[in-house]
């Protein structure tokens, strides 16, 4: 056995002692090309040799789009069919009907689409050496010539049970995306709603969702209620009323509170309440620190300061959260004097911020 401290040679391949391949001529210079290896030879599908076989994937790859023009069509009629509602059950119940429909829709095209160029489409491989790209009559000229010569392979042409299935599938799968949103332009875009709540001038504060008036006496300094505006069950649409009104009670020590002038009577005896709607985009906010008097969005992490009129400390919220002003009433129970004093929730195109 011998062994070499330098790299073995051997024609055109250098291979040092450690195995990595260098290719070269043993002068430290690169060859001018390298053979070409080719194609492998080409292995003929099941389908490309058996007339039975062919005609069994092209029934499979029919079928698979009429899956996906059925499921847009359930989609369709589930959206006209099955609206959410406004109860818990019917909203589960239309959004599984919507998306079954749509994973059908998606699935089935997708699928028969990758099943045709596996099974039915040319897999010969095809090999062009590189030229000049000229934009001379007959460059396009092959240009057509290769587009024919692709539709030819694809095999649309000469079977009409693939050409019907992927045209009546794909006039119909953006039905899955028009159809909502064509609906959504006839819908509600009335923005002045949010200006008002359900609280009113001497609405009582209710826990949600018990709805159980509170009495002030009953709110111990640091203790957190989610609040609803009593009868609130009453309403035609409860639940988007609820969406607006929901509000966030805390009692804090009265020496704990900066309040601005004009809202002083706002509060009582240390108990504030303010909308849980945040500032921001809109969600929940719900996350209240004892210690700080700091409350958190759990969405962005916008931050507001309870003892401070709910003022931005922290995220991308721009402003504070809007206060609902309260008092007692002469039972002892907490009420509102009014409807908040500016909409609630996220800014919109009619407000300045």
């Amino acid at each position: 056995m011998s062994t070499h401290e330098g790299p073995q040679v051997s024609g055109e391949v250098t291979r040092p002692a450690g195995g990595e391949l260098v290719t070269g001529d043993g002068e430290g210079q690169l060859p001018d090309r390298f053979p070409n290896p080719g194609l492998p030879p080409h292995r003929p599908r099941l389908a490309d040799t058996d007339p039975a076989a062919e005609r069994r994937v092209v029934r499979q790859v029919a079928l698979l789009f009429g899956i996906s023009a059925l499921g847009t069509i359930g989609m369709v009629v589930a959206y006209f069919a099955v609206p959410p509602g406004e109860t818990i059950g019917s909203m589960r119940l239309s959004n599984l009907l919507l998306g079954l429909g749509l994973f059908l829709a998606m699935f089935g095209f997708g699928a028969a689409a990758i099943h045709w160029a596996k099974t039915v489409m040319s897999d010969v491989e095809h090999v062009e050496q590189r030229h000049p790209q000229r934009s001379d009559p007959q460059t396009r000229s092959d240009a057509v010539a290769v587009l024919s010569e692709g539709t030819a392979d694809s095999g649309i042409g000469r079977r009409g049970v693939l050409k019907g299935a992927l045209v009546g599938a794909l006039a119909l799968v953006p039905l899955t995306i028009a159809v909502p949103l064509v609906g959504e332009v006839g819908g509600d875009w009335n923005v002045g709603k949010f200006r008002n709540t359900l609280w009113a001038r001497g609405k009582r504060l209710t826990k949600d969702p018990s709805g159980e008036p509170i009495r002030a006496a009953d709110v111990t300094i640091g203790s957190v209620f989610h609040v609803i505006p009593e009868g609130l069950r009453d309403s035609e649409h409860w639940i988007e009323e609820k969406a607006k009104a929901v509000v966030l009670m805390v009692r804090l020590d009265p020496s704990d509170l900066t309040e601005a002038p004009n809202r002083r009577d706002w509060s009582y005896e240390g108990i504030v309440a303010y909308s849980k709607i945040c500032t921001h985009v809109g969600c929940p906010v719900a996350l209240y620190e004892q210690q700080t008097h700091h409350l958190l969005c759990p969405c962005h992490q916008s931050t507001f300061d309870v003892a401070d009129g709910a003022k931005v400390l922290f995220g991308p919220a721009s402003r504070p959260l809007p206060q609902l002003p309260i008092t007692v009433d002469d039972e002892g129970y907490l009420i509102a004097q009014d409807d908040f004093a500016e909409p609630i929730g996220p800014s919109y195109w009619e407000r300045l911020k």
